[in-house]
């Protein structure tokens, strides 16, 4: 395995920053597109041939040093109970959501077997490119989840979640524990099947105030990463100003949105790793902005514990040559 990745996650000097980005087997890519006029996004997740075609279109351009599986932060509702599809200008649809605090305790299906089809996509792509990348797992965080079982679909604030914790503070713990748990186990899995890194999507949990995300993300994140014997990012948007929260459950790398200058991140963490940080709107720029950009963030993040990505996902219509050029410019760092 190259392990440039693996060995950044885990706080280590290297000779270069390792590179990978957020949403890299997404629509940006011509290819992505032709496959899903033939399949639904659900079903190109769960089929392990379609996903695995998916998931190696990054590397085929770019060579990345680290490959994420093509998956969904949704999909471990699907042993707990809930069912989703993807709609058309919304996006999730959760088709059966939480509707009342007596609606939080649902059955609950062994994840191993509910998920197998994650479980093949990791032992195909250990055998296509297992040897040469790292493979990234990942899961939606606990309050994600909960905002998308309780709101349905996409909000903008996140109100719904918002008001059943004030409203029924006992049954939103209890949702966040069913997902703390099933978070956790899906990660371990994931680990057991051959992911060599894990990625912790609790992107919405910033909008909590400072006091609620101490009571009900914190401790939640710890358990978390605790139960994941891989290096563990745990990435939050919005999150500007507050780092300490998140490092207080003790990941091996802190995800970092755009709005967080490097340098100071650097300042604040210490030797704690962290990803990130480029404005994804850097990539509409020319060549020379991006890689003056993208070596800005490198030279302040340093040779040690820093794994290059964007400040969040790449949008579906930036450019193939400006994501080759990010990842190059990396390449050509040597310290």
């Amino acid at each position: 395995m190259s392990d440039l990745l693996v060995r950044a996650a885990r706080g280590e000097r290297t000779e270069r920053p390792p590179v990978w980005l957020m949403r890299q087997a997404g629509r940006h890519i011509p290819e992505y597109r032709e496959i899903r006029e033939d399949y639904s996004f659900v079903e190109a997740v769960t089929d392990p041939a379609v996903a695995e075609r998916i998931t190696l279109l990054p590397w085929e351009r770019y060579r990345p040093d680290g490959l994420v599986l093509f998956s969904d932060i949704l999909t471990i509702l699907e042993p707990l109970g809930f069912e989703y599809h993807i709609e058309s200008g919304v996006g999730p649809v959760i088709e059966n959501p939480v509707s009342g605090p007596d609606d939080v305790d649902r059955s609950r299906e062994p994840i191993p077997e509910r998920l197998d089809y994650v479980g093949e996509l990791l032992d195909r792509l250990e055998d296509r490119v297992g040897d040469r990348t790292s493979l990234i797992g990942f899961a939606g965080g606990p309050f994600t989840l909960a905002s998308y079982a309780i709101a349905g679909e996409p909000t903008r604030n996140h109100l719904p979640a918002r008001k059943f914790r004030l409203q029924h503070p006992e049954a939103f713990e209890r949702l966040l524990d069913l997902f703390t748990e099933a978070v956790a186990e899906f990660l371990a899995y994931q680990v057991d099947r051959g992911a060599d890194v894990v990625q912790v999507f609790d992107t919405y949990a910033g909008v909590l105030p400072p006091a609620d995300y101490e009571r009900y993300i914190v401790p939640r994140h710890r358990e978390i990463v605790a139960a994941v014997d891989a290096p563990t990012i745990l990435f939050v948007r919005n999150m500007n100003g507050r780092l300490g929260q998140l490092a207080a459950a003790d990941p091996d790398v802190v995800g970092l949105d755009w709005t967080v200058e490097m340098g100071a991140a650097r300042d604040q963490l210490g030797d704690l790793g962290v990803q990130g940080n480029l404005d994804p709107s850097v990539l509409f720029a020319d060549r020379a902005t991006i890689r003056e950009r993208t070596r800005e963030i490198i030279e302040a993040a340093g040779p040690q514990g820093h794994v290059l990505n964007l400040g969040h996902g790449v949008d579906r219509e930036t450019p193939v040559d400006s994501v080759r050029t990010f990842v190059e410019t990396a390449k050509n760092v040597r310290w």
